[in-house]
């Protein structure tokens, strides 16, 4: 039994007329005729009563018809769901970031904007540093990531997506001598100060890239306080235990006790990459990297 049978039987017995309903189905009646005798013959009894004018339903029929109906909706629901996976607007999306860069504008609207675009994909989100990111993601465990990598970053099965590049800046607590200057500052100035940095381990790319451009600029910088994640670091300096390097996104963070200031001459960098595994294919996955292309125009 074919859907087009039941197309067929459904339009004759709603037109109760075989001429109508071939008119219907845009084809000829002989056809159509044909197609319902061969349907009755596959179904093992008589569906409809040929009248004079037209044809009526037997009980058989009466009892096919809302079943027919079922069926045909059935199919057009399943052809939907079809298209709309092909299209990414189902599924289910695994996303990861690192914490440094939940802070940038871009992260946080090509979220807002994949939501808005595509409300029945499930959306699930995952927080850590971009080493176990990366491995996740060549596990297949995430579909993609907003990382933070570094300049030799290597991963034979992951596609990285270059995002701009954020400047960083000095943050120093409110009654630090150099938090009086209204004007950018060389990073040499913080020499001599005790800094307070998270661990390598949670944001290795940012922190080799602080220990870069200091000793660019002539010295190792002095960790005099490690904070637990990347956020932290901005409530440590408040509270006056160090001087800190940040991104420019994180600066967002306005706490009493903190001032930040420029660099003079060339700031750090912070980089930022969409990260994706080359072996994934997925239309959800697509529809996140138009989010994002559209947000880079």
């Amino acid at each position: 039994m074919e859907l087009r049978h039941l197309r067929y039987f459904v339009a004759v017995a709603e037109e109760r007329n075989f001429t109508r309903a071939a008119g219907r189905l845009g084809i000829g009646q002989p056809p159509l005729s044909q197609q319902i005798r061969d349907l009755e013959r596959e179904v093992g009894m008589a569906l409809f009563h040929r009248v004079p004018h037209g044809a009526e339903l037997t009980k058989a029929g009466e009892a096919f018809l809302p079943e027919a109906r079922a069926a045909l909706t059935a199919a057009e629901r399943a052809k939907a769901a079809a298209i709309r996976a092909e299209r990414g607007e189902v599924g289910r999306l695994a996303l990861g970031f690192t914490g440094s860069a939940s802070f940038n504008p871009l992260v946080s609207e090509a979220i807002r904007a994949f939501r808005t675009g595509w409300p029945d994909v499930e959306l699930h989100l995952e927080e850590m540093h971009s080493d176990s990111l990366l491995e996740k993601l060549g596990r297949l465990e995430l579909d993609a990531a907003f990382i933070r990598p570094g300049p030799e970053s290597a991963w034979p099965d992951i596609t990285l997506h270059a995002l701009p590049d954020e400047a960083m800046l000095m943050a120093l607590p409110v009654h630090h001598p150099l938090a009086a200057e209204q004007t950018s500052l060389p990073l040499a100035a913080l020499a001599q100060e005790r800094f307070v940095l998270f661990p390598r381990g949670v944001g290795l790319s940012l922190y080799d890239e602080i220990v870069r451009v200091c000793g660019q600029a002539g010295f190792e910088p002095l960790v005099g306080q490690e904070a637990p994640q990347m956020s932290s670091v901005v409530n440590l300096v408040a509270a006056g235990l160090g001087v800190s390097i940040v991104t420019a996104s994180i600066a967002q963070i306005r706490l009493p006790g903190v001032v930040y200031r420029p660099f003079a001459g060339g700031a750090p960098i912070a980089r930022l990459a969409l990260a994706t595994p080359r072996a994934l294919r997925s239309p959800v996955l697509d529809n996140l990297r138009t989010c994002v292309k559209a947000l880079l125009l």
